[in-house]
């Protein structure tokens, strides 16, 4: 499983269509001449294919699902078979991640994988891999977007600030947004593969972008700050304030009041951003992945996700089903070689070599019989699964499945092993 073609070209031809798409990317315009294979509808296209048309790919899941190593394994697979740059973006901290790929550690800067971590396979282009930090990146945002040098240096001395970029869960929810707009804005990847957090989690972050506009234009803001903005307290704020700044402190409640001041100065480019990122998620060349087991708990939360997706006009490209049953438990030539066996376990015990004293017949009788019945306990969960895999087939483009793997995935050949399952 080696690419083809040699990864300077491949990596130079990637950095150009990059280039074409980024002047594109204003109209929101495909790049000019590029074409896209048709889509397919039913489960019935292949990943290969899938992430050939796309620039986004939101790989999304219950926890526990093998979620951040497929998305790795499907960065990996594009790096290897369709060249240019491809950047794998974990939001969800994995220390199993940077293993995988070959590396230390992973951080808010992208790394590039060296070539040699695929082994004997000769990518055609190159795989990138960063982390996201969430305080250094609201730092460079508030850095890109201040208006001026003096609210930039007083955002980033102040305390509220410094806790909440920190801290604060929807601080990391928005800022993942802000970085994904930012990496594909700038256009210097062919593809970029997101690994989210757990499936409820992915929604907040999904929504984080409008709840942080809608945050910073709410009334109950405005009306905490003015006061602090004018020096005047009018007679409906001043007993509140008087209490909170009691309890708070005046100096505490000075620093909400100019870290939201200070942030609103920033006010119409999170709007504009907002927007935009809404925009990107909808687009065409946008998709999502959903990562699931077929288990009962992660499949409904699979199902849930596909739902929300849809509630939301969002693309759903893929389902990736890891640890499936092979398919030789559905096979009813072998179920009736089970069958057989367990019905004639004392006699297929019989007939084997054992100690002169015969012992030992009895106990291999057991074993087969528990073998037999294991078989074919299998192959009712085969089935089950088999039909669960057919009612998830009608809504995405790709449905790809991935066998029980006999050990963890922790280095680049195991991450290739399961791109292969899934690719086609």
């Amino acid at each position: 499983m080696s690419g083809t073609g040699t990864g300077g070209r491949g990596a130079a031809a990637g950095r150009t269509r990059a280039a074409a798409r980024s002047r594109s990317k204003e109209n929101g315009g495909a790049t000019t001449g590029e074409r896209r294979p048709p889509a397919r509808r039913g489960g019935e296209g292949s990943l290969d294919g899938l992430l050939a048309a796309k620039e986004i790919v939101i790989s999304c899941g219950p926890g526990g699902v093998g979620k951040t190593t497929t998305a790795a394994a499907a960065a990996a697979m594009a790096a290897c078979h369709h060249g240019g740059k491809v950047l794998v973006l974990t939001i969800d901290p994995a220390r199993r991640l940077a293993d995988a790929l070959g590396l230390q550690g992973l951080g808010n800067a992208e790394r590039r994988i060296p070539d040699e971590a695929f082994g004997r396979t000769r990518p055609r282009g190159e795989l990138w891999a960063a982390m996201l930090d969430t305080k250094q990146s609201w730092d460079a945002l508030v850095r890109r977007h201040a208006p001026d040098a003096r609210t930039r240096d007083a955002i980033l001395a102040n305390p509220l600030y410094r806790n909440i970029s920190a801290r604060f869960v929807q601080s990391h929810d928005y800022i993942a947004m802000e970085r994904l707009y930012e990496l594909h804005s700038e256009g210097d990847y062919d593809l970029i593969v997101v690994d989210t957090p757990p499936t409820r989690n992915a929604l907040d972050f999904l929504d984080a972008p409008q709840r942080m506009a809608d945050f910073f234009s709410s009334p109950l803001l405005r009306w905490l700050t003015v006061p602090y903005r004018s020096r005047m307290m009018s007679l409906a704020s001043k007993p509140f304030l008087q209490v909170a700044d009691r309890i708070l402190g005046t100096q505490f409640m000075g620093d909400i009041a100019e870290f939201f001041i200070l942030f609103q100065s920033m006010y119409d480019g999170f709007v504009t951003r907002a927007d935009a990122v809404t925009r990107l998620l909808s687009d065409r060349r946008t998709t999502f992945m959903v990562v699931s087991t077929l288990e009962a708990t992660p499949v409904r939360e699979a199902e849930y996700f596909a739902a929300a997706l849809a509630a939301r006009s969002l693309p759903l490209g893929a389902i990736v089903l890891n640890k499936v049953l092979p398919p030789y438990f559905r096979d009813r030539d072998a179920a009736h070689v089970a069958e057989r066996l367990r019905a004639n376990a004392r006699s297929f015990a019989d007939g084997l070599r054992w100690a002169d004293d015969g012992s030992g017949e009895e106990t291999a009788a057991r074993v087969l019989t528990e073998v037999a019945d294991s078989f074919l306990n299998f192959g009712v969960v085969a089935r089950r699964e088999a039909e669960q895999q057919a009612e998830l087939a009608a809504s995405p483009e790709v449905l790809a499945t991935v066998p029980f793997f006999d050990a963890d995935i922790v280095d680049m050949e195991g991450l290739l092993r399961l791109g292969a399952m899934m690719w086609s």
